[in-house]
């Protein structure tokens, strides 16, 4: 009897050490996502970018799985990033626009009953945090801190001034910690104070037994176009000001992301804790380039919407691959959830897929699956489905259909010869559209899209000016 009793306590300690050991070696995995702001698809080396130095994001690459054909939710900035942290399509919840005043006390922001993803992961016990550009609403109640984050520092509106001024602003809409205001002689260079907060935080909390969460959303490069000396002589091989200006934001974020790299190597994170980089939308008209891809900001031609996006974590993924198939930022929430062990809550809808199947296993395939985007209450439309790609531009006051595969560059418009691949697509993005609602306020970005295809004629008529007629 004795026997059987000290064999019982010997199993349970030894269930009890395996399962401590389990715990300890199998500890969920920190959290990144870093969004830049405006960024052009050619803007980094790992995309085949020569003229700007991004020596740390390539490094990030080469540690991870670049994605050459990673989408946004959106061609701007705020709705991208509501289906960002939502993991749903924007639509369905009317945060479709960007929000069209800048008054703190405005009622537009990320709908409150939107279960984000800072707020899933700060039930299941991650520090959270939120750095840089928020975007989500201006008002109190839409703050990070009232929406699943425990540290954050930063502004909530759309762009600011990265030495700090406020410009005639309300000192609410600067830069903010913890929803006080920051001091302006705290501030330097807006890029770099995000970057030195994101390095102190891991700093602070790698230690801590609780995984921690960081959102880092640059607003780096978006206008206004405004970099330091030290950033400006990184791209002094570059001869049209415009681009080099443009180019040094560029090389100021991506000298931060290097920093962040560091800390985490330094603090014994790095090789569990995955990252996920895409940029919000594509490239701006101030210097920006989502070469060799149609369009920019604004549009549904891929440059609008295909972003430079890796996914990196050491532990579990291999790295120095790419991965070819289509992907959209709606996958980063299912796939956070995967990776933390963490189950969707039942009234959850989630838009994406978990991509860490495929990431995991190199010849596991997608299963072509539709991915639609919509600006405007519907003004404009695209639909991605296997190789097709349908767009409804609203300033054109046209259907333009693509195969992506043969041309990638969107050059050649062959809905005239498939009539019924546009009709096809059109179905499809219909019974989607079906499940979407009213914008819940106006869109101000729309001006920008009628003004497309009369600023494209200027040029090209003044371009033709004095061509004389054939005889």
């Amino acid at each position: 009897m004795k026997l059987v009793k000290g064999l019982l306590i010997f199993l349970a300690c030894f269930i009890y050490i395996s399962v401590q050991a389990q715990d300890a070696n199998g500890k969920q995995p920190n959290i990144i996502i870093i969004l830049s702001d405006d960024q052009g698809w050619g803007d980094v080396g790992f995309n085949g970018g020569t003229d700007i130095p991004t020596p740390n994001l390539n490094l990030l690459a080469e540690d991870g799985v670049v994605f050459s054909q990673g989408y946004s939710t959106h061609p701007y900035c705020s709705p991208s990033r509501a289906g960002l942290v939502s993991g749903r399509y924007q639509q369905q919840f009317g945060h479709e626009n960007n929000p069209i005043d800048d008054n703190e006390n405005s009622s537009l922001g990320l709908p409150l009953n939107e279960l984000i993803i800072s707020e899933l992961l700060q039930k299941h016990k991650y520090r959270t945090c939120a750095i840089g550009k928020w975007h989500l609403g201006n008002a109190k109640k839409y703050w990070p801190s009232n929406r699943g984050f425990d540290d954050w520092y930063g502004f909530t509106d759309g762009g600011f001034d990265y030495w700090g001024n406020l410009n005639g602003k309300n000192e609410m809409l600067g830069v903010l910690r913890d929803g006080v205001p920051v001091p302006a002689n705290e501030l330097s260079y807006l890029t770099d104070d995000f970057s030195n907060e994101a390095v102190k935080y891991i700093d602070t909390y790698s230690k801590s037994k609780k995984p921690f969460f960081m959102y880092l959303a640059y607003n780096a490069p978006h206008a206004p176009i405004q970099a330091t000396k030290a950033y400006t002589k990184k791209v002094k091989h570059i001869e049209d000001g415009k681009r080099a200006a443009y180019a040094a934001m560029v090389v100021g974020m991506d000298a931060g992301i290097g920093k962040v790299i560091q800390k985490l190597k330094d603090t014994g994170e790095y090789e569990n804790t995955i990252i996920f980089f895409y940029s919000d939308n594509g490239g701006h008209v101030h210097g920006a380039s989502s070469a060799p891809f149609r369009g920019h900001k604004g549009m549904l031609f891929e440059g609008g919407i295909r972003e430079p996006f890796v996914i990196s974590w050491p532990d579990k993924i291999k790295g120095n691959r790419t991965f070819k198939q289509p992907i959209i930022a709606l996958d980063i929430y299912p796939t956070i959830l995967a990776a933390a062990n963490i189950k969707k809550p039942k009234n959850k809808k989630l838009d994406g897929i978990n991509l860490l199947p495929y990431l995991e296993s190199e010849n596991k395939k997608i299963e072509d699956r539709p991915m639609f985007w919509r600006y405007s209450g519907g003004k404009g439309y695209a639909i991605r489905s296997t190789n097709y790609k349908l767009i409804y531009s609203y300033y054109k006051k046209q259907y333009l259909l693509f195969d992506i595969e043969k041309d990638p560059y969107e050059h050649n418009n062959i809905a005239a010869n498939h009539p019924e691949i546009v009709d096809d697509l059109k179905r499809q993005y219909d019974a989607w559209d079906a499940n979407n609602i009213v914008p819940l306020w106006s869109d101000p970005h729309i001006k920008n899209v009628i003004k497309e295809e009369k600023n494209r004629q200027y040029y090209i008529d003044k371009a033709q000016k004095g061509e004389r007629s054939s005889k």
